[in-house]
């Protein structure tokens, strides 16, 4: 066996290796492993009609780290009163609050950080804003004038702007 060929082999073998140590599935791998264990665990529950997973691990700007999931049946979220539901999602139907949501999860925790940015509005602006997504529960006080998304929050948000991608 020429050099060529032994060079070769042991790239063959230390591909083999590496998928074989391999014991946590990556993202993009092009499997379903997320849902092959929801169905596993949904048939395993009686859960006939099934459900959804939403999980996450998040290292957000700050350098907080969430880890998060939820489940939920289909059948309990088809019968839920879906009306219930309008103020958490207005909350997000701005730009505005968006951002200020970004810039909440980025660092900029008091009225003062984010007064100071200048395309986001005036004092008298960003405190109409605030309430709403209080009450819709993407933010709560941790003190007067500061903010932060709770972090059983930070997940589904980035759920939902992933699902809202083109």
């Amino acid at each position: 066996m020429d050099l060529e060929e032994r060079v070769t082999e042991l790239e063959r073998r230390l591909a083999a290796l590496e998928t074989a140590g391999r014991t946590t599935p990556r993202v993009g791998d092009g499997d379903f492993w997320a849902l092959e264990g929801l169905q596993e665990r949904m048939s395993g529950a009686g859960a006939a009609d099934g459900g959804v997973l939403y999980t996450g691990a998040v290292r957000l700007p700050t350098g907080e780290e969430l880890s998060w999931q939820h489940t939920a049946l289909s059948e309990d979220l088809l019968d839920d009163e879906w009306s219930e539901t309008v103020d958490v999602f207005a909350a997000l139907a701005h730009p505005v609050r968006l951002r200020l949501l970004r810039e909440v999860l980025g660092g900029r925790r008091t009225v003062a950080e984010l007064t100071a940015l200048e395309e986001i509005g005036t004092t008298g602006q960003i405190y109409h804003h605030l309430p709403q997504l209080t009450a819709g529960g993407w933010l709560r006080t941790t003190g007067r004038g500061r903010y932060e998304v709770p972090p059983g929050r930070v997940v589904p948000l980035l759920v939902m702007l992933a699902a809202a991608r083109p």
